[in-house]
């Protein structure tokens, strides 16, 4: 790495996390609104206790 550099690089790392957040923000805001992560996470659950039962 060229010595310049290793600050553009961290630069850029901030970046690509700040984009990571805002699009985790604008998921969560949107999954919020909706009743998909209640009726995801039952789905889940049910899933889990189905193979558990299954194998016990």
């Amino acid at each position: 790495m060229i010595r310049g550099e290793s600050g553009q690089t961290t630069a850029e790392y901030a970046l690509v996390i700040v984009a990571a957040a805002v699009v985790a923000l604008a998921l969560i805001a949107w999954a919020s609104d909706t009743d998909i992560l209640p009726q995801f996470f039952e789905s889940v659950v049910r899933r889990v206790k189905g193979l558990v039962q299954a194998s016990g």
